[in-house]
C-alpha cells in the first residue's frame, strides 16, 4: 500500500482550486459537497464557475498566483489544463508545504482524488494508486447498487442516538443493537420509505434494553478455507466482524485478520508439528473460558472444521461446559488441491466414489481403512500423509490393481508456494523425497473404475 486512506476534516479549513476551466469545476463540484472554504484561482472563470461565485459559495482570488497562496490550506488543487503551468504551481505549492493533488499527473500528486459512493455521513473511497482509475470506477458503480440511497440518512439516525444507547446499554448490547439497525428490520424499514416507524423501533430497542434480534452464537468454529484469504464464505467473514477474540492456526492466511474488528483480539494457537505449546487440551480451555467471560469468540481453522481439524472435540467440550457453539464451513485443501490442479476428485463413470481420509489415526499409526477404501471407482484424498509415504505405498501395493493408480500430490495448497507432483501410486514415497515435499500436503490417488469386458454373443447352431 504505497498510499495511505484518510479522510480530512474540512469544516472552518479552505481548500485551493488552481484553475478556472472544466477540470476546476469539476473539483469544485467535489468539494461543494463539503463544508470546506473554497478558494479558486484563476484569472478568468468559465460559467458554472462564475454562477457560483455570484452567488457566494466560492471565492475567487484573481490576482497573481504565489507562494501565500497555498499558505495554510488544507487541500490544494491544481487544473489549469496546462501541464506546463500544472507543473509550475505545483513547485508554488509545495514551497508552501501544501497538500496538492495535480489533475492527471499522478506524479505530482501528494494527495489522489478516489472515486467516491456518498451516502453521508456513510462515504466509500476506492482508489487503485493513481494506476486505473477505470477500474476504481467499475468498483464504485457495483457499490452503487449494493448500498441503498437511503443508507447514509439511517446511519445518521444511529449517530443522534449513540448517546442514548451508551447511557441505557452494555458494550455487548450496543452491538448487537447497531448489528440489528444496519442488518435487520430497521435497514428494510429505511429501504422501504418507512422512517418513522425505523426510528421507533430503534428508540424503543434502547429505552428497554432490548434487542429485537437474536444474538450470535457465542462461540463459532469458522472454516478459513485452505490458502488464500479470499477462499473464506460470506458467514465466515460476518463472524469474524463480530468476534471479540479469535483464536486462528498457523496455516490461516494473515489477510483473514484483517477482516476483523480492528479492537478484536487475536490469540495464535501456533499447533506446529513437533511443539506442544498450544495443545488441545489449552485450546479447549481457553475457548471455553473466552465464551463464559462473555466474549464473543471465533476459533478460525484452516480447511473446513469438520474435516480433520479437530472441531469435533472443540465442540464436544464447548457442549460440556454449556456454551452453544455454531460450525460454518469452509473450502477444505482437498477442493483447493484438485482445482488449483485443474483437475476434479470425482468424475462420471471414471471416479464415482470419493474418500477423504488421513494417514494417521490417533495412535500414531498407520490407518489401515487406506487399502480397504482404495478399489475400482475410488478417488482418494489423504490428509497429513507426507510423513506415512511409504507406508501408503505399500497400502497400494498390496491391492490387486496397484499399478493402475496413480498419485497426485499438492504441496500447499492453494498459497503462493503451491506445488503439484504427479506420479504412479508405486512411486509416491520416491517422488515425495526426490522433490522434497513437506507439510502441508494432499497426496490424492485415483483407482479409475474398470470398463467391463464386452463377451462375444454365443453362437447359434444350424443343423
Amino acid at each position: 500500500m504505497k498510499t495511505f486512506p484518510m479522510f480530512l476534516k474540512l469544516e472552518n479549513r479552505t481548500v485551493v482550486i488552481a484553475g478556472g476551466g472544466e477540470q476546476a469545476m469539476q473539483k469544485c463540484r467535489l468539494m461543494l459537497k463539503t463544508p470546506a472554504r473554497i478558494v479558486v484561482l484563476a484569472e478568468a472563470l468559465e460559467p458554472e464557475l462564475a454562477g457560483l461565485v455570484e452567488d457566494g459559495r466560492v471565492l475567487w482570488h484573481k490576482g497573481p498566483i504565489t507562494v501565500s497562496s497555498f499558505e495554510q490550506v488544507a487541500l490544494a488543487f491544481i487544473a489549469t489544463g496546462c501541464p506546463g503551468t500544472d507543473a509550475a504551481l505545483h513547485a508554488l505549492a509545495e514551497v508552501a508545504g501544501a497538500l496538492v493533488n495535480v489533475v492527471d499527473q499522478p506524479d505530482l500528486c501528494d494527495a489522489i482524488t478516489p472515486s467516491i459512493v456518498d451516502r453521508s455521513p456513510v462515504v466509500v473511497a476506492i482508489g487503485t494508486e493513481g494506476t486505473a482509475p477505470v477500474l476504481a470506477r467499475q468498483i464504485k458503480t457495483r457499490l452503487e447498487d449494493i448500498l441503498e440511497p437511503r443508507l447514509g440518512d439511517l446511519a445518521a439516525l444511529a449517530g443522534r442516538l449513540r448517546g442514548a444507547a451508551a447511557a441505557r446499554l452494555q458494550p455487548r448490547q450496543r452491538r448487537d443493537l447497531w448489528r440489528w439497525v444496519f442488518g435487520d428490520q430497521p435497514r428494510t424499514l429505511f429501504r422501504q420509505g418507512q422512517e418513522r416507524d425505523a426510528a421507533k423501533l430503534i428508540k424503543t430497542a434502547i429505552e428497554q434494553a432490548e434487542i429485537p434480534a437474536a444474538a450470535p452464537t457465542p462461540v463459532a468454529l469458522v472454516g478459513a478455507g485452505a490458502g488464500s484469504a479470499d477462499l473464506i464464505t460470506l458467514r465466515g467473514v460476518q463472524r469474524l466482524q463480530e468476534a471479540d477474540i479469535i483464536f486462528y492456526d498457523r496455516l490461516t492466511d494473515p489477510g483473514l485478520l484483517e477482516l476483523a474488528r480492528r479492537d478484536a483480539e487475536r490469540v495464535f494457537v501456533g499447533k506446529t508439528p513437533g511443539c506442544a505449546d498450544w495443545p488441545q487440551d489449552r485450546i479447549n480451555a481457553r475457548l471455553v473460558a473466552a465464551a463464559k467471560s462473555g466474549q464473543r469468540v471465533v476459533r478460525l481453522k484452516c480447511g473446513d472444521p469438520g474435516i480433520f481439524a479437530r472441531g469435533a472435540e472443540e465442540a464436544a467440550v464447548l457442549a460440556e461446559a454449556g456454551i452453544a457453539c455454531e460450525m460454518v464451513p469452509g473450502v477444505t485443501a482437498a477442493s483447493v488441491a484438485a482445482a488449483s490442479a485443474g483437475g476434479f476428485l470425482t468424475e462420471r463413470g471414471t471416479t464415482n466414489s470419493l474418500v477423504l481420509t488421513t494417514a494417521t489415526n490417533a495412535d500414531g499409526q498407520l490407518n489401515q481403512s487406506l487399502k480397504a477404501h482404495l478399489s475400482p471407482g475410488t478417488s482418494m484424498a489423504i490428509y497429513m500423509g507426507v510423513g506415512k509415504a511409504a507406508e501408503i505405498e505399500e497400502a497400494v501395493r498390496a491391492t490387486p490393481w496397484a499399478g493402475d493408480v496413480s498419485a497426485r500430490i499438492t504441496e500447499s495448497a492453494g498459497t503462493a508456494n503451491e506445488r503439484h507432483v504427479t506420479c504412479k501410486g508405486l512411486d509416491l514415497a520416491a517422488t515425495i523425497a526426490a522433490h522434497e515435499i513437506s507439510a502441508p500436503a494432499i497426496i490424492h490417488l485415483v483407482l479409475p473404475k474398470r470398463q467391463a469386458a464386452i463377451m462375444p454373443l454365443p453362437q447359434t447352431k444350424t443343423g
